[in-house]
């Protein structure tokens, strides 16, 4: 078990959605932190509740009962603004999808997490600047996402989930709409974010693709965790790490 302390928190959480005959319990008492340098994988089958709890996770829903806690500030309670405000401060987001707007390049895409903090000027595009380079895309700054392909556009995601320094990174999906070489390429990423930058790394999936890079294995069922792995060798596994080395001078 890690001795560092965790940056995330949630206690046994419940979800209810729907109402009358049509209410579902989605989530029904589930407890996981997140510490500081690993990347954890939530996995589980369609409808298990694994999108449900990481939008609990990162403050976009709110559980029917229970606890968040996100750097030691209980969630319940606060005000859409309070909530909005520790979202931007704790959290970045990887979507499935990418979300990148079409009219904006590369650097700007990342740029516009950077504005919504109220960073701007020159020192928001070079921080832009430099987490492109530090996914590999120092290359394409200029090239809008119809010029990128489908990996290039992930990491423009990821840089753009990094670019503020968010204590947690959470993924939904983040290889699901990816080859096997992007998706492998992505994942060694986000094991780098957790280990080199010091960040609590979740990521949604059900690709067995993904479990050679994790440090940590949660596996969700019916709204319950079922059981969870760790698993040791995590990013630092020979083949990884020899994967990872080939990405980084091909970056170069």
């Amino acid at each position: 078990m890690s001795s560092k302390q965790p940056v995330l928190v949630a206690e046994n959480v419940v979800k209810e959605l729907g109402k009358g005959a049509g209410k579902v319990m989605a989530l029904k008492g589930v407890s996981l932190s997140l510490v500081p340098g690993e990347l954890t994988l939530l996995m589980g089958p369609s409808g298990s509740g694994k999108t449900t709890l990481l939008s609990i996770l990162g403050c976009i829903l709110t559980p029917t009962s229970g606890e968040i806690r996100i750097g030691g500030t209980a969630t319940a309670g606060l005000e859409p603004e309070a909530l909005a405000e520790l979202r931007r401060k704790y959290i970045g987001f990887i979507f499935q999808s990418y979300n990148l707007f079409p009219t904006l390049n590369a650097l700007e895409n990342v740029r516009i997490a950077l504005d919504v903090l109220g960073q701007k000027g020159y020192p928001a595009a070079a921080r832009a600047e430099e987490v492109l380079r530090e996914v590999g895309l120092g290359h394409r700054l200029q090239n809008y996402p119809s010029n990128l392909s489908g990996g290039e556009q992930q990491r423009v995601a990821v840089a753009r989930a990094i670019a503020a320094s968010p204590a947690v990174v959470l993924a939904d999906e983040p290889t699901a709409a990816l080859d096997s070489e992007n998706g492998h390429a992505v994942m060694a990423l986000l094991g780098r974010i957790a280990k080199e930058q010091n960040r609590c790394v979740l990521a949604v999936t059900h690709d067995p693709r993904t479990l050679g890079y994790a440090d940590r294995v949660i596996h969700i069922e019916d709204g319950k965790i079922v059981r969870e792995e760790r698993r040791p060798e995590g990013i630092n596994s020979p083949e990884i790490t020899d994967l990872t080395k080939k990405r980084r001078k091909a970056n170069v």
